[in-house]
């Protein structure tokens, strides 16, 4: 048995290798930076809590899985109102020289207007790159509702962004 200072150690070096995947997970679920940070922050302490429990290969799946149910409880919360300022950027915006990233800020701001079950599903399905049966064990439901979430979103997603992205021969 590993003792307390072994195991805090074990979980610092694995808070400091995945909390930058954490993070980006919880924004493109949260669509906000101070959201996503209060989420891992959360998730972290959950694991932390019982992680002489946790088997280290499948300590990111598990980690994982909190960030989403800490999300879907987050968003249940009847106290948690999101600011809206404008649903536009103002005409004064500085463009970055990356390309696609204009592309990438119509993808998420599209992905924040869907209900919080497909955006989760869509996040671990296609930017998390998780398997079918990974994304329902991730998510705490069955395969079918997995496929029917990313339908569904994916749906809602073309709705959204028909307009607004070029459409590809």
């Amino acid at each position: 048995m590993k003792s307390k200072e072994q195991q805090a150690a074990e979980f610092r070096s694995f808070a400091l290798a995945h909390r930058d995947t954490l993070r980006r997970q919880a924004y493109l679920l949260s669509g906000d930076w101070f959201e996503a940070d209060d989420i891992v922050q959360k998730a972290l302490t959950k694991a932390f809590a019982v992680w002489r429990r946790v088997e280290p290969a499948g300590a990111p799946a598990y980690v994982r899985r909190i960030v989403v149910n800490v999300y879907l409880s987050h968003r249940r919360l009847a106290w948690v109102r999101r600011e809206r300022l404008g649903e536009e950027l103002p005409a004064t915006r500085v463009e970055h020289p990356q390309e696609g990233v204009d592309v990438r800020m119509e993808v998420i701001a599209a992905l924040d207007r869907l209900p919080p079950r497909q955006r989760a599903t869509l996040v671990l399905r296609y930017w998390a790159d998780l398997s079918v049966d990974d994304t329902a064990e991730a998510m705490g439901c069955s395969t079918g509702t997995v496929k029917s979430q990313c339908a569904k979103g994916l749906h809602k997603m073309r709705e959204l962004l028909a307009d607004s992205l070029p459409v590809r021969a």
